[in-house]
């Protein structure tokens, strides 16, 4: 095992990585064989060549191709993501052996080198083509399109480097983005906002009764289903004489977990529904299960809510009506609708658990043994009190109260019995006189016994309506799976910024206004929904984009040293904190003879912006500069320039403006991706070795000196900003007055590579 672990190691994986790999055994067996029989044990592998031979080990379906693609790896003729997916697709569509070699290679891009001139040429014919459309648009132009079609002609080049060749190129042809671009694009925005109201309605528009074509309240009879008994229209006389005609419905989470981005849209229908007909919403938690709830669960519910604009009429708990839900459970008897059964946990599991015994046992037995469940007189397992129904999914006498020796967190040792989910919800709804029982469409199967229940009981019966779930792709938001993340160290929390809890996408900077928005273009379905993240991330940056004050920072440093201005030179520039819109405020940075740009933004030939022959502008600093010197290392690696700088004004127009700073303020940025590498990842077919072996080790990626304006100094957690020309970012936590942290929220745009 030990020696697994280091070999696990010697290939770039980090020691947690490498154990939570050696605790799949048929990943690690399959990782193994391709290290230790392809590539002689460890030797020569560097962490690039590791990261594939881990994501071909986790992606190969037909382990007798793992020689072939190890050896390919090795033999370093497959060098890229790109191309390990390239064969894995090539294996898959040619399962006979064998191998056509030729056509292999020619398939998966071996020995195809993309230059950077190629890449320039590409770009520059792709924009040649649509150059007419793009002058006439500028920045409103589809830049996805000349991104797709430069791709094309390059098949095998760095998705990354070819968008920055498009954006630099394009820049080149149209210039830094003047205010009347930017006013076009809100304006352009703010009509498509308007039509996707009319053509989808916001949410307000979708959760309005007529739109939902709901029941009125009072009018429950009219639901298709709807049980209807001889006290039905007395108990709804009753409910609307309390109720007022007033539209009631309640977000009824348990409080054993964080929520997630699936929970945004149940809150927003259910809080959602009763304000765009003028009602109100309680917060009910269901805590029945004294096992598994904590006070921060609690605590972090109503804070979501909370956060995501929603106040509720009123906090409530299931537990504040153990006493009343007692009492009928016992009048349930008394009706001989229910009994106390002495069959196992394990026999009760599945649709096919044997009849009870007990079922027929007499009322005053089975009144008498519940008393002694409540007084602990039983067990735990020993005994449970059933209802006698069938559910709509076949499952026989579901269980209503059962047996635990745990302190409930409010009732303390009150209790020892405590009630069910199928019992619990309805009745709770009841005594709030719920008027419309919003849940997700797995406890349609459950909807029959809600009925039920109630009529049984001689209570008013609410209507349960079911709406589709929301899912998002590549991630998971299952508790136990959440939990395991935490515990094998992949993630640190709950509200790690690369999970989908609320919590998380707080930490990472999503603004709640962007969450509701993203439930509104999802909209009210009946039908489950799998949305792909970059929808989510689109509503974010819109928001982001009008709130988010602008700041500049480096994130990998090249010192510049400015030789025509003198040692103690000093300036004061001013920078907008919205360029669009100058009037909402400004901050000054300093300027001097040193600053710092970003290494990418100089090359040493061929380039758009910053060359030895190439000048650039100073974004807001009103200078241009062109290199004198470049400094480097003893390994040739460019540490620093010297440059000159003259007035913009006299200048010849540069190509280029890059962004920079001066006497800046060194922080911490994190910078977060995808954390699975599939789109399902919990699906055994695309999966097969689990979720835990689809892990994107390229996750996180943290920058513990980045560079950024001093105007940031007094920002507070939480706090959104843009930083130029690289994304947005939100102050962590985790900052310091000595240090302070920032999480990247999402990138400037979307990134065509994760469509």
């Amino acid at each position: 095992m030990a020696d697994t672990l280091t070999l696990f190691s010697s290939i770039g994986l980090s020691e947690q990585k490498a154990k939570e790999t050696l605790k799949n055994e048929a990943l690690s067996s399959v990782l193994k064989d391709a290290i230790t029989q392809r590539v002689n044990g460890a030797s020569g592998v560097d962490k690039a060549m590791g990261t594939l031979l881990y994501s071909m080990a986790s992606r190969l379906k037909d382990t007798k191709r793992l020689v072939f693609l190890s050896d390919s790896i090795a033999q370093r003729k497959i060098c890229t993501e790109l191309q390990l997916a390239a064969a894995l697709d090539f294996l898959k569509s040619h399962p006979q052996d064998p191998i056509n070699q030729k056509e292999f290679e020619e398939a998966c891009g071996v020995g195809v080198v993309t230059t950077p001139e190629q890449i320039e040429d590409a770009v520059e014919s792709v924009i040649k083509k649509h150059k007419e459309q793009l002058l006439k648009e500028r920045y409103r132009f589809n830049m996805g399109l000349l991104m797709g079609e430069a791709r094309s002609a390059l098949k095998w080049a760095d998705g990354k480097v070819i968008k920055n060749e498009v954006d630099m190129q394009v820049l080149h042809i149209l210039g830094p983005k003047t205010e009347a671009d930017l006013e076009k694009k809100s304006k352009v925005m703010l009509q498509q906002c308007e039509a996707n109201a009319v053509e989808g309605k916001s949410l307000m528009e979708q959760l309005r009764g007529e739109a939902l074509k709901f029941h009125r309240t009072g009018e429950n009879y009219t639901t298709e289903g709807y049980v209807v008994t001889p006290n039905t229209m007395s108990l709804l006389k009753k409910h609307l004489e309390f109720t007022g005609g007033q539209i009631r419905t309640r977000f009824p989470p348990e409080p054993n977990g964080i929520l997630h981005i699936g929970h945004a849209k149940a809150i927003n229908f259910n809080f959602g529904y009763a304000k765009a007909n003028d009602g109100i919403c309680f917060l009910r938690y269901d805590d029945t299960n004294p096992e598994k709830e904590e006070e921060k669960y609690f605590t972090a519910i109503k804070d979501m809510v909370e956060w995501l604009g929603y106040t509720p009429y009123e906090v409530t708990h299931a537990s504040d009506n153990f006493q009343q839900l007692y009492d009928l459970a016992v009048d349930l008897i008394r009706r001989g609708h229910a009994y106390v059964c002495h069959q196992k946990g394990e026999e009760l599991k599945g649709h096919n658990a044997p009849p009870s015994p007990w079922k027929d046992r007499p009322i005053e037995e089975s009144l008498v043994l519940f008393e002694r469940m409540k007084k602990g007189l039983f067990a735990e397992g020993e005994a449970t009190l059933r209802m006698k129904m069938v559910m709509e999914d076949g499952k026989m006498d579901p269980v209503a109260y059962r047996i635990k020796y745990t302190p409930h967190h409010r009732t303390g040792d009150k209790w020892c019995i405590y009630p069910t989910y199928d019992y619990t919800h309805c009745l709770c709804d009841s005594i709030e006189n719920i008027t419309h029982s919003l849940c997700t469409k797995e406890f349609q199967a459950r909807r029959s016994s809600y009925y039920w229940l109630c009529n049984a009981l001689d209570l008013y019966c609410p209507v349960q309506w079911e709406y589709g779930r929301l899912n998002l792709t590549y991630t998971v938001v299952s508790k136990r799976k959440i939990i395991k993340l935490v515990e094998t160290g992949v993630v640190r929390d709950w509200d790690d910024p690369r999970l989908f809890t609320l919590t998380a996408l707080r930490r990472r900077g999503f603004p709640p206004e962007a969450i509701n928005n993203f439930c509104a273009r999802v909209g009210v379905t009946v039908s489950q929904t799998t949305t792909e993240p970059h929808l989510l991330e689109s509503c974010v940056r819109e928001v982001l984009n009008e709130t988010a004050p602008r700041v500049m920072a480096v994130l990998e440093p090249l010192k510049i040293t400015i030789v025509n201005l003198p040692e103690n030179s000093r300036s004061d520039v001013r920078v907008p904190d919205f360029p669009a819109n100058e009037a909402k405020g400004s901050h000054m940075v300093p300027f001097t003879r040193t600053i710092f740009i970003e290494q990418s933004d100089f090359r040493e030939k061929g380039y758009k912006r910053l060359t030895p022959e190439q000048p650039v502008g100073l974004r807001h600093a009103g200078y241009v500069i062109s290199v004198q010197k470049v400094i480097k290392d003893a390994q040739g690696k460019v540490v620093g320039l010297e440059v000159n700088c003259c007035s913009s004004e006299t200048a010849e127009k540069p190509k280029a403006f890059i962004h920079w700073v001066s006497e800046p303020l060194v922080c911490e940025v994190r910078l977060y991706d995808r954390l699975f590498l599939h789109k399902h990842p919990e699906d055994p077919s695309e999966v097969p070795s689990g979720f835990l072996s689809d892990i994107n080790s390229n996750s996180l990626q943290v920058i513990s000196s980045a560079l950024v304006d001093t105007s940031v100094k007094g920002a507070k957690v939480l706090d959104k900003f843009q930083f130029e020309r690289v994304g947005y970012f939100s102050l962590d936590p985790d900052s310091t007055a000595d240090k302070l942290i920032f999480n990247r929220t999402v990138t400037l745009k979307e990134d065509p590579g994760k469509i």
